[in-house]
């Protein structure tokens, strides 16, 4: 079997599988359009749209193709290979998601189609499916079915379980940087953390918004000395977290990222002067400050 042909049978068991859950509706969107959502030529999506006339479950309506029938598994071709998800196209709309919570596109209660993102990311359907599954791990949004997805309102009580764990794996992170070998070079990393933070103070009140970049630099070195794969991924959660809660309300924004570089700067002086006892002090001063900011947040917003 060609790979052509294989490609056009198993874009065929997508499109039926879109039409049976209502993520393509009637009439289907342009020939155009359904290549980019699909990611192959505007040939193999005219042979699949003749396969699926012929298999009656679409009609020709002038340049319109019409559901008359809702396919069923049996519609389907048989025996065909797994086709692998595409980690640019993922890290795509892992992007665009992020940015459209960020600017506010998107909001927590907003219901989003897999179609509408796919359209907005210039990614496959099944690309944005992938991920927000992935990204429905936390809790965060709720799958509601035929192509449709829920973004979770954040509770206090969310909040506070989220900070209980942060504690207790940045602070066995940092306790395993503490012990690493003068020879790291993640010491060397730290040290120049430290220098851009006091780069950044000097310049707060124009770049404070300079300060997540940091932010995420600085936690990430901290959680890569547990050398452990599950605690990198919670570094995602917290990233994921703060996109998608803090920046609804950004007034105090500003002076969040003056007080979080002053208590880094804090942290960072007693790690590069191996204070072991000093480090873990300022990290837990700083998690308690970064858990009060999160519940005034919440508050605010409940409160809007």
């Amino acid at each position: 079997m060609s790979r052509d042909f294989e490609l056009r049978q198993e874009v065929s068991n997508q499109m039926i599988d879109a039409l049976r859950e209502g993520v393509l509706s009637s009439p289907l969107p342009s020939q155009t359009i359904l290549a980019s959502l699909y990611s192959v030529s505007r040939t193999t999506i005219r042979y699949v749209l003749m396969s699926l006339l012929e298999k009656g479950i679409l009609a020709k309506q002038g340049d319109n193709y019409i559901v008359i029938r809702v396919p069923t598994e049996e519609d389907k071709f048989l025996k065909l290979k797994t086709k692998r998800n595409d980690p640019k196209a993922i890290k795509k709309i892992e992007t665009y998601f992020k940015a459209a919570i960020q600017s506010k596109v998107i909001k927590p209660g907003d219901q989003v189609s897999e179609l509408w993102l796919a359209k907005n990311a210039n990614v496959d359907i099944f690309s944005v499916r992938e991920y927000l599954i992935q990204f429905s791990r936390f809790n965060l949004i709720k799958n509601l079915g035929r192509g449709k997805w829920q973004l979770v309102a954040f509770t206090p009580h969310y909040a506070d379980k989220l900070f209980e764990l942060r504690e207790m794996l940045e602070c066995h992170a940092l306790n395993c940087f503490m012990n690493l070998p003068s020879s790291d070079v993640r010491w060397s990393k730290m040290k120049m953390l430290l220098q851009e933070h006091r780069t950044l103070r000097e310049n707060i009140s124009e770049r404070f918004t300079d300060f997540s970049k940091l932010d995420h630099q600085f936690h990430s070195l901290i959680l890569s000395a547990a050398n452990n794969p599950f605690i990198n991924d919670f570094i995602e959660l917290i990233s994921i977290i703060f996109n998608f809660h803090y920046q609804w309300d950004n007034r105090d924004l500003k002076t969040r990222n003056v007080l979080a570089v002053e208590e880094h700067l804090a942290i960072l002086v007693k790690i590069v002067s191996q204070d072991d006892l000093g480090a873990i002090t300022e990290l837990k001063h700083h998690l308690s400050t970064a858990k009060k900011s999160l519940m005034n947040s919440i508050e605010i917003v409940t409160q809007s």
